[in-house]
């Protein structure tokens, strides 16, 4: 086996990727406190071409170093959108027509591996605090949610880990 170089990878540019069709999916940070983990969604959210990110509460927002060192610069091609608050980012989600999912353990979480993704809806995923998880009243705002099955010891995986899980079934199911 050989490597791909980078060229015959065919990437598309910035310009294209900007004017590309886009998955219908954006993915709402709550109160996600790691810059790193911010960055991890922007650099996920360009290689599975979702159509935004939106950064809530203390969520960074770029300019900043620690996004720009996990994203390799996806943040110039992902768009954003910054909300004071999660609730108001799922508020204005579900007024444009998206189906809001919290990815969190949940009462009537559906598992990943179970879930039919509508190919005719558009997906607001809500991905939580690194400790607290996605907050309760938000939670509530929510048409459902999503669990990540799990084997371990531990109760939880890193919040931009379970994000490339999540968007790739997305991705997959949306493609």
């Amino acid at each position: 086996m050989r490597k791909i170089t980078n060229q015959e990878l065919g990437r598309p540019s910035v310009e294209e990727f900007s004017a590309m069709e886009k998955l219908p999916v954006v993915a709402v940070l709550d109160n996600v406190r790691s810059a790193q983990n911010v960055g991890a969604f922007f650099r996920t959210g360009d290689a599975f071409a979702i159509q935004s990110i939106a950064l809530c509460g203390i969520t960074a927002t770029p300019p900043s170093r620690e996004i720009h060192k996990s994203s390799l610069g996806a943040e110039f091609t992902v768009a954003w959108q910054y909300y004071k608050t999660t609730a108001e980012a799922v508020e204005l989600l579900k007024e444009q027509g998206y189906t809001v999912l919290a990815i969190e353990q949940v009462e009537g979480a559906v598992m990943l591996n179970c879930l039919e993704v509508d190919k005719s809806k558009k997906y607001a995923l809500v991905f939580g605090n690194e400790v607290s998880g996605v907050e309760q009243a938000v939670v509530d705002m929510c048409d459902g949610a999503i669990e990540i099955p799990q084997a371990g010891t531990k109760h939880s995986i890193n919040v931009s880990v379970c994000g490339g899980v999540v968007m790739w079934k997305f991705f997959e199911s949306l493609r």
